[in-house]
């Protein structure tokens, strides 16, 4: 009786109910729309119409399938964003540090990172295109804000969170500076760091498919634009809904990944 309690509470039980309960939503809104005598294809199809979408051989565009069309451009929006991700990734480390190592930094910088977090994406992407006057740069520089606020806030949280014990510890040893950071700080702080890797991960994928549908040129994001407006079939854009949504959660996948392989005994307080 237990083991089957513990099997029913357990996380794979309640995710697959969750799925279950999604499924059946979806085919009771979509089974709706049907008899409303709307086009279902043109508003929301059943999911088993999506997946025979997905290994049809009908050419949207002349030259290409619907799947082939999605996985093209998901390769095009997800090279920005892996770009982006990276330079973001860095830049909030260092930053991080360097507001850990010097308490003018921080000052000076934190109120400003609290800024560009709260603009929004889509306002801040005609700022950015006005500056750098290059629509992939445009969007690898997005991709890279989104990154490094998360990345650096829990960086610094991380050094910030060593007991100042352990520091007096170094100290009375007669550590040097660089020693402290790099066998006491920078291993303490990892499980933040990547707290803010599996946060701004899927934030940068999401931010390189709205950006492209605002400035065009390839990508998820401009499929999705076309495919709303008709210009290709429906089944085009719910296919980009899905492989987002599978890029956002594997992209998150791959950081727990990474973590426990840098750091598999450690954990962020929480």
């Amino acid at each position: 009786m237990n083991q089957i309690k513990k099997i029913v509470q357990s996380k794979q039980m309640v995710t697959f109910a969750w799925i279950i309960g999604l499924v059946a939503v979806w085919e009771i809104i979509a089974s709706y729309v049907e008899k409303t005598k709307r086009t279902p294809d043109n508003v929301l199809p059943h999911l088993y119409q999506i997946v025979e979408s997905v290994f049809s051989p009908d050419l949207v565009n002349g030259s290409q399938t619907a799947i082939q069309i999605v996985l093209s451009n998901a390769g095009i929006t997800l090279f920005r964003a892996a770009i982006g991700f990276v330079i973001g990734t860095a830049i909030g480390f260092l930053l991080a540090l360097l507001m850990n190592m010097f308490t003018a930094a921080e000052k000076i910088a934190f109120p400003y990172l609290m800024i560009i977090q709260m603009i929004p994406i889509l306002g801040m992407a005609p700022i950015v295109l006005a500056i750098t006057k290059d629509i992939d740069t445009s969007r690898i520089v997005i991709a890279a804000i989104l990154t490094f606020y998360p990345v650096a806030t829990n960086t610094l949280a991380g050094f910030k969170s060593v007991e100042k014990e352990k520091h007096e510890l170094m100290y009375s040893l007669a550590a040097r500076k660089r020693d402290i950071y790099k066998k006491l700080l920078i291993p303490s702080c990892m499980p933040y760091f990547f707290t803010g890797l599996k946060i701004s991960a899927p934030m940068a994928i999401t931010a390189s498919i709205l950006v492209d549908t605002l400035q065009g040129g390839g990508g998820l994001g401009c499929m999705l634009s076309q495919s709303l407006k008709h210009a290709m079939t429906i089944y085009v854009f719910w296919q980009i809904v899905f492989v987002g949504a599978i890029i956002g959660i594997l992209s998150y996948a791959l950081m727990t990944l990474l973590e426990r392989l840098v750091s598999p005994n450690k954990k962020a307080k929480r």
